[in-house]
């Protein structure tokens, strides 16, 4: 197994773990257990828990008390929804060999965890699924590192050399910190490792830079003054070496992506099924009798990573020509007085829950411009280009903070793209739910920008 299969580790665990339970049911052969609903229950607990527990997040340099941790949390847990299955879907019933179908599922998964770790250290003795790192700076806790790289070969790390600027005795001394960067593309660097005695803030910063765009990991090694912040979590390499890893923004998590994208196609089914499915019908008569036209507006504006997609809106202005060039502003005569209504309640833009049911929305995100608007703010406005790193959403944080409507200065697109940088880099599910809270409360409040 390769380098490049690495990311597939933790996945061939997950689908081992799975195998194992349902074939421990299988063997014990009671038909009890040996039914469907229950195995697909297991199943699908097991991968939610080992979700929330971080269960499969053993790396190279995880100790096997951690592991041992891991195991006792994610199994805990696991017994709690094991039993939770009786109690709700077969309340009042005696059910036999519960403690010995559990055991049993314990011990194997327990087993084939160790066992699996194991044999992947061994393979990694070898020289295989290794990860090639160089190291910039030569303190005295870098070599420390560097001697870890050297001596446990079951790390799995190629050390390929150090660059400094300041020691250059050595006969691993590669280049200067500036050189570094050409030579991890070159020879197919994974990891940085960064000194933060001998850095300077600029260059990390640099450093940083360079590996977020060319998908490189950068870790940095801690001085004894140095003060951990919320951007950096700690790993512990061979029980005492703290290395500090730079963490990922949120949405560069799968679970994160899959967390979210399960509660947008939860949320807009139901307001699809309990609101859409009698708004539309009541609007259709309101909207149709104001004025000629279709009912839900389609506008082709920009989505996730800059590509196209066709937003939906019911209409709440008069056919024009305009509609796809000027935003709307007070007063507007293109308005119709049902549309003023829908704009004020924002009603008008229920049509796009679809849009995040065909999955080029989200229910909560950096709202989508207009082409012609982005293209303009693209070339004008710092940081304009990080806001696409997402899909765009149905609602946002600048529009709750009250950055929605029409732009009449740079100063309001310049807050709008600084509340979404920082939804991006902060989001939660919880952040999301707040957001919807206090989108249906400014309705009923009302907007002054609400036109």
């Amino acid at each position: 197994m390769g380098k490049r299969y690495s990311k597939y580790i933790n996945s061939l665990f997950l689908l081992n773990d799975i195998l194992i339970i349902n074939l421990v049911v299988f063997l014990i052969n009671d038909q009890e257990y040996l039914q469907i609903h229950f195995l697909g229950y297991a199943s699908l607990f097991w991968i939610l828990s080992s979700l929330f527990t971080g269960f499969y997040n053993v790396y190279r340099f995880t100790s096997l008390f951690k592991v041992l941790s891991l195991i006792i949390i994610q199994l805990s847990i696991f017994t709690l929804g094991y039993f939770s299955y009786f109690s709700i879907f077969r309340e009042g019933e005696i059910v036999n060999n519960q403690a010995n179908v559990l055991l049993t599922i314990f011990l194997s998964i327990t087993i084939f965890k160790f066992l699996g770790i194991f044999l992947l250290k061994k393979y990694r003795t070898y020289g295989k699924n290794y990860r090639k790192v160089i190291v910039l700076g030569y303190d005295s806790s870098a070599k420390k590192l560097i001697n870890l790289f050297k001596k446990d070969k079951e790390l799995g790390y190629e050390y390929c050399g150090f660059f400094s600027d300041e020691s250059q005795g050595s006969n691993e001394h590669i280049g200067t910190i500036e050189s570094s960067l050409k030579y991890v593309i070159k020879n197919q660097i994974d990891e940085i490792y960064c000194s933060l005695t001998e850095l300077t803030e600029k260059q990390v910063k640099k450093i940083t830079k360079f590996a977020t765009k060319k998908n490189r990991v950068v870790k940095l090694i801690p001085n004894a003054n140095e003060l951990y912040n919320k951007n950096t979590t700690s790993e512990y390499y061979g029980g005492s070496t703290v290395v500090l890893k730079v963490k990922k923004m949120p949405f560069e998590l799968i679970e994160n992506r899959i967390i979210k994208r399960s509660f947008d196609i939860v949320f807009s089914l139901l307001i699809c099924l309990f609101v859409m499915s009698w708004l539309y019908p009541l609007l259709f008569i309101l909207i149709k009798f104001e004025s000629k036209g279709p009912v839900v507006f389609k506008q082709k504006r920009e989505g996730l990573y800059g590509g196209e997609f066709v937003c939906y809106k019911f209409r709440s202005m008069r056919i024009n020509s305009m509609a796809d060039k000027i935003h709307t502003s007070k007063n507007d005569t293109r308005i119709t007085k049902v549309g003023a209504f829908l704009r004020k309640t924002s009603l008008d833009e229920f049509p796009q829950f679809f849009n995040v049911l065909l999955g080029s929305m989200s229910v909560v995100g950096p709202r989508p411009h207009m082409n012609e608007q982005s293209f303009k703010f693209t070339k004008e406005v710092r940081n304009y280009m990080k806001r696409k790193s997402v899909k765009p959403g149905i609602t946002g944080l600048a529009q709750v903070s009250g950055y929605r409507g029409e732009i009449t200065n740079r100063i309001d697109i310049e807050n709008r793209v600084r509340f979404d940088i920082f939804y991006i880099e902060n989001w939660s599910l919880m952040l999301d739910v707040k957001i919807i809270f206090q989108t249906v409360f400014n309705v009923f409040k009302g907007e002054d920008k609400a036109y």
